[in-house]
């Protein structure tokens, strides 16, 4: 009952006129980026970081957040007209969204599609706010040892943000963010580090030029390096752009199932939305009735989708809030721009600001409405908006990457830091390397660094301490097992012996 309270006053806080502003705007802009091929998630969150300086702590969030979630529903408009998503999170709304557009029901699709958004998120939230204050506080158990091992949980886990290739990749993209961590004055006895001579670097490598850079100019570079998509024309006039309220109640426990896994997936560090989306789809398509549909324009194949991706959106900020270890990209991105607002997520945010999760609710709630309203009024808007021509739309990108860095600390020199981490952003796409790890080995970098020194300190040279208390030994478990597992051909020997002791018990 407390916790309701907590959440009913924070809900009063936010209806003022300003922060409805903020909804709103956020929102749809979120919504205009996930729509745009190139345009991700990610992308939208770092840059819009740049530009919420001037805020206070809880309007600069609620924009960050209404931009996370806008976004992520956003991909589903040009993966159903295009039949590319808009963010890799929409990959799986296309298997049904484009087959229903090119059978002329694409106004149809995009109402199913906000439906189990928007329901998907409020599942969500509603775990959000019963799981994360239990797990922030039995994470307040945490010393300098387990801060260490947590550090390195994160970049281990960095692996598993890679989309489908390599987690070897995701490793190396994670450990050289560590490397430009340890760049400039060390945070025990300032003594500075690599700094290749250069007095600039001195204070070592900023997270918002090389965010953006990473993020924003490497991929103006990546969207202008490939080729251009088509657009599907949609004819049908009487195409309803309104979902039916049959539909959603028929398709209810779809609808619930999938927001279910979508926020389990989520709270699983580093998998993302991407992997919510299809693990709903897949568990959808096994239980069906009308399975012989999905993929050829099927509205439940479609709606667990859109449900799933969503749902993960609330999932992935709770380990990010009670831990500081993402649940995807975004929100490693979401850690960053937190820590630059002055909010420290992780163990003890229940401490130091109680209140905080539950604010972080009701922005989810506000946003939730907002994408469920512009989703349904302007189905039509967003179709003009993917007309748009990449040569008009990549110069505007490219002029918010230079402004941002360099409105923080007025140095020509942030700009060449964020050129520099663009093109090298670039070229690791080129080879398939993930960026979101990179950026969360800057963000943990500093934490390893300070954990591990700190805990020889307190053991006096030893590393006994931290394989010998039980979190610690726990979460060095874990990180083995993380590892051994990542490792193809110790993964197929694992699941081969799973299916031969299932196999052996089913017999």
């Amino acid at each position: 009952m407390e916790g309701l309270a907590t959440f009913a006053g924070t809900f009063g806080t936010f209806l003022a006129p300003t922060m409805l502003f903020h909804v709103a705007w956020a929102t749809l802009l979120g919504i205009f980026v996930g729509s745009l091929p190139g345009l991700t998630a990610t992308m939208g969150v770092a840059l819009l970081t740049t530009l919420t300086y001037t805020l206070d702590r809880d309007a600069a969030i609620l924009v960050l957040v209404c931009m996370y979630v806008g976004a992520i529903y956003g991909g589903s408009r040009s993966a159903i007209l295009l039949n590319i998503p808009g963010t890799p999170a929409s990959a799986a709304s296309s298997l049904d969204g484009f087959p229903l557009a090119r059978a002329g029901r694409a106004g149809y699709a995009m109402a199913l599609a906000t439906a189990g958004s928007a329901l998907g998120t409020l599942v969500g939230i509603l775990l959000l706010v019963m799981l994360a204050p239990p797990l922030a506080e039995a994470a307040l158990n945490f010393g300098s040892f387990e801060f260490f091992w947590l550090a390195v949980f994160g970049i281990v886990i960095s692996g598993q943000l890679t989309g489908g290739v390599s987690p070897l990749k995701g490793y190396i993209a994670g450990l050289l963010g560590l490397m430009v961590a340890m760049i400039g004055s060390e945070g025990i006895h300032a003594h500075v580090r690599f700094n290749m001579g250069f007095s600039q670097l001195n204070g070592g490598i900023g997270l918002i030029p090389a965010m953006v850079g990473a993020f924003g100019f490497a991929e103006v570079l990546t969207v202008m390096w490939r080729a251009k998509a088509k657009l599907v024309i949609d004819k049908n006039e009487k195409d309803r752009i309104l979902p039916r309220l049959t539909d959603v109640w028929r398709y209810k426990f779809t609808i619930g199932r999938s927001g279910v896994i979508g926020t389990l997936v989520g709270i699983i560090p580093g998998v993302g939305e991407d992997i919510g989306a299809w693990a709903s789809y897949a568990t959808a398509k096994r239980i069906s009735k009308e399975r012989d549909q999905f993929g050829k324009g099927s509205q439940e194949g479609l709606t667990a989708a859109e449900t799933g991706n969503s749902a993960v959106v609330p999932g992935a900020l709770i380990p990010a809030l009670t831990l500081a270890v993402p649940g995807s990209a975004p929100a490693a991105v979401l850690i960053a721009a937190l820590f630059i607002h002055g909010v420290r997520p992780g163990p003890m945010i229940m401490i130091e600001q109680p209140d905080f999760i539950y604010s972080v609710a009701v922005m989810l709630v506000l946003a939730t409405l907002a994408i469920a309203v512009f989703g349904l009024l302007l189905s039509r808007v967003f179709v003009l908006v993917l007309r748009v021509p990449r040569e008009i739309l990549m110069p505007l990108v490219f002029t918010l990457c230079v402004i941002g860095p360099y409105a923080l600390t007025q140095r020509i020199f942030e700009i060449w830091v964020m050129v520099v981490f663009g093109v090298l952003g670039f070229i690791l796409r080129q080879m398939n390397y993930p960026m979101a790890p990179l950026v969360l080995g800057i963000i943990l970098g500093t934490l390893l660094d300070k954990s591990l020194r700190r805990g020889l300190i307190l053991s006096d040279g030893s590393l006994t301490p931290f394989f010998t208390r039980p979190i610690s030994a726990t979460f060095a478990a874990v990180i083995a097992l993380s590892i051994i597992v990542s490792i193809p051909a110790c993964r197929r020997w694992l699941q081969a012996g799973l299916s031969r002791a299932f196999g052996r018990k089913g017999a």
